[in-house]
């Protein structure tokens, strides 16, 4: 394996007092405070200075995905709670689209809380749902190690699953928020740019935008692009082994259109994602493109891209990110595709060659995470740094804490 593989996690600890973690938001979303790394420097600013700390030109990336009501919570006879809390769509498609426009019956890959009290049986919930009483019924189909297949069936059968996740589903929010969510988490735990349900988990760096934030940035010259990653519960999976080179990256859906290569290619300033998973997709898509580029393969609507495989190139085998999404559009004209569909299990860690981005806006991540290693990888042993001086300086952590800006290139003035 390539050194990247070998680093040792208790490198990229830290202590994390458990009073510096964000149960809540701000009242405003963009006064968040925002440490900016450039050239070695730290600083603090409010995120509403954004506009004016970007390099100019640049081109935003947003992860435009919406997160789900995944939690739904079951009563037995016996008075035994039960969480179903929803991943991945099995039937009737995995595809999340097709799975929350479909009607009744349905079957998800979930995770079950309190388990132990639910072997057998169907649960039951009944609630209002777009103003017509509802019945949904959860069946135990196939019980795993660490998730189970749920079979659901729900009257009216015509009703898409959509509408019944958001009439009696729970926001989920992260397991460190140590609280029942609450009905302001069912705006402020979802970008105002959402668009596309699927994630378990917000693209928390997103959160701190605002509509005129966004349409500042538009003013000021700043572009924006869209891409689709539905996070998963396994964002927040810690790395266990002392090695990376044991830990299993999870897989996540992403979606590329064909208008976002279309910017990319045009585009010749600064690419800067919002948030490690925006930064997952780009790279993501990239690496199917050399793929495509090279002819290992056909280009295909949908795809998938492995844990490790970028480290296997070596410097001469990186096509420049232009040359490979330019070859990816002429191939999507020619098959009539508008959009390619993927998984990735992408993992970013130091060492690893960025071939699209060329900064970051991020949240402050969880110690020994696959997160905090991606950061490290873009800014190496300065992530240290910038973290002693957040916890120096009074800075929130995590989903609902307060944000990054780091910038490989020259900032605006």
């Amino acid at each position: 394996m390539d050194f990247e593989q070998k680093l040792n996690i208790d490198d990229y600890r830290y202590i994390l007092p458990e009073e510096r973690i964000a149960w809540y938001p701000l009242p405003d979303r963009d006064m968040s405070k925002l440490l900016l790394m450039y050239q070695g420097k730290l600083s603090t600013c409010l995120f509403r200075d954004l506009p004016t700390l970007l390099p100019s030109g640049s081109l935003l990336l947003f992860n435009d995905t919406r997160v789900i009501r995944a939690r739904m919570l079951f009563r037995k006879e016996t008075g035994a709670r039960i969480e179903i809390f929803f991943l991945n769509p099995v039937e009737p498609s995995h595809d999340h689209e097709v799975a929350f426009a479909s009607g009744s019956p349905a079957v998800w890959e979930c995770i079950i809380g309190n388990a132990r009290r639910w072997k057998e049986g169907d649960l039951t919930l009944q609630f209002s749902c777009e103003g017509v009483s509802t019945t949904l019924r959860a069946r135990l189909a196939e019980k795993g190690h660490s998730s189970s297949r749920v079979a659901l069936s729900w009257e009216p059968a015509t009703m898409p699953l959509a509408s019944i996740l958001e009439a009696a589903g729970h926001i989920p929010l992260p397991p460190y928020i140590n609280r029942e969510d609450e009905p302001d988490d069912n705006i402020r735990y979802q970008t105002v740019y959402a668009r596309h349900d699927g994630s378990v988990a917000a693209p928390t760096a997103g959160l701190h935008f605002t509509p005129q934030m966004l349409a500042t940035l538009a003013e000021n010259g700043v572009e924006q692009a869209k891409i689709t990653l539905h996070v998963g519960a396994g964002t927040f999976k810690p790395v266990t082994s002392k090695e990376i080179s044991t830990h299993v990256m999870h897989k996540e859906e992403i979606i590329i259109r064909r208008e976002l290569l279309e910017k990319l290619i045009s585009h010749k300033s600064p690419v800067i994602p919002v948030g490690t998973t925006s930064v997952r997709s780009i790279e993501s898509l990239y690496w199917y493109g050399v793929r495509v580029f090279q002819g290992k393969e056909a280009l295909s609507a949908r795809f998938t891209v492995q844990q490790w495989e970028p480290y296997h190139y070596g410097a001469s085998e990186r096509p420049d990110a232009s040359t490979v999404f330019s070859h990816l559009l002429e191939q999507m004209r020619e098959q009539n595709l508008n959009a390619l569909h993927g998984t990735t299990s992408l993992i970013i860690v130091p060492g690893y060659r960025f071939a699209v981005t060329d900064g970051l806006i991020t949240n402050f991540h969880q110690p020994a995470s696959t997160l905090l290693l991606l950061v490290a990888a873009l800014t190496g042993n300065n992530w240290k740094r910038a973290y002693e001086y957040a916890l120096e300086n009074g800075f929130r952590f995590l989903s609902y804490g307060d944000a990054c800006l780091f910038l490989k290139t020259k900032a605006a003035p």
